[in-house]
């Protein structure tokens, strides 16, 4: 069966809060969207819950699970969600989240209207502590982008003009697919390995004020990585690895005129990395030496190439000489920075 979307929920361990999610999707007012569910093969009862909806609910017929052949993470799922969907387009939705009835309804009219490869909508981001919830609203602005490179100029413009993540977000699928775009195979930050380089691939866009999604950040949760008390130095690796192909697969690009602020963007989550290591450095195992920290600051390209940016020179020059120092140095200067920065 074709459907015109699919929502795509990635599903491990999550129990405590599937219900809230089924029913928040099952609840979209748009009638075409197949449920894709990713049975990441959990040691809880969630994958039952949804088995209970597949059969009770009355769009159960539209519910499908898919069972990894053993546990790979949610870079692993997202990727499985892209290879199995049937929609036209694909929203992933977070097993722990909701969204608004009228969602799906919303962003594809928009992405049908003005043709548009990705609709974003806005969001709740809803702090979960000891039974309290904080909620922070973040609306984008709206917005429409017709013209090849316009939405890519824009995303770099600004450091978090559009955040990193793949969730509320209804993306043409074939985009992802004829593209070869694919999701790290990381537990961390594995939306911004694909979101770096999405928008350079997109000619239309759309940014809608309107609030389609609650994202809940709970203790314990993967987005909740600095909560945790223990800290493997591979987990980190694996994303500093991930974010070292962003800047390695950068050279494609470098006609763009978009090209210098899209550096900036890349470089500075480097740093934002390096500042999270340093903040976490007494709960991480093995630690990390100063010279790997300032390894992972090297720029992929030459002082030379730099100096011939027209946006963001000086800037640029500034965060090109944390690579190449002596590690001691960069590694004093990135804390001293962070802390007036208040990472730290």
């Amino acid at each position: 069966m074709e459907y015109e979307v699919t929502i795509g929920i990635p599903v491990y361990n999550v129990g405590r809060h599937i219900r809230l999610t089924m029913d928040s999707a099952l609840a979209q007012t748009f009638p075409s969207i197949e449920f894709l569910i990713l049975d990441d093969c959990g040691t809880d009862d969630s994958i039952d819950i949804v088995r209970s909806y597949q059969q009770n609910h009355p769009r159960g017929k539209d519910i499908r699970i898919v069972r990894q052949p053993q546990n790979g993470g949610i870079g692993r799922a997202r990727n499985r969600i892209v290879d199995e969907a049937r929609g036209k387009y694909l929203y992933f939705l977070d097993a722990d989240d909701e969204v608004m009835p009228a969602t799906i309804a919303l962003l594809y009219e928009n992405a049908r209207h003005y043709d548009a490869e990705l609709v974003y909508g806005s969001r709740e981001n809803i702090s979960v502590t000891g039974g309290r919830q904080v909620v922070v609203p973040y609306v984008y602005p709206s917005m429409r982008f017709l013209f090849e490179d316009e939405f890519a100029a824009y995303v770099y413009g600004r450091y978090d003009r559009i955040q990193a993540q793949t969730w509320n977000v209804l993306i043409e699928l074939d985009v992802l697919r004829r593209n070869k775009l694919r999701f790290r195979h990381v537990n961390y930050w594995e939306d911004f390995m694909l979101t770096m380089d999405l928008p350079t691939y997109v000619t239309r866009a759309v940014l809608l004020p309107d609030i389609t999604y609650r994202y809940y950040l709970r203790n314990g949760s993967l987005s909740n990585f600095q909560a945790r008390k223990e800290i493997k130095k591979e987990e980190i690796l694996a994303t500093m690895n991930a974010i070292e192909q962003i800047k390695d697969g950068s050279e494609r690009l470098y006609g763009k005129a978009y090209f210098p602020q899209r550096m900036w963007k890349v470089m500075i989550t480097c740093f934002y990395v390096v500042s999270m290591v340093m903040r976490s450095e007494k709960i991480i195992t093995p630690p990390f030496a100063n010279r790997e920290l300032r390894d992972f600051m090297r720029y992929p390209i030459p002082l030379s190439m730099v100096l011939r940016f027209r946006q963001w020179r000086m800037r640029h020059v500034l965060l090109f000489s944390l690579g190449v120092l002596p590690p001691s140095v960069a590694v004093r200067l990135m804390r001293m920075v962070a802390k007036y920065k208040k990472l730290l």
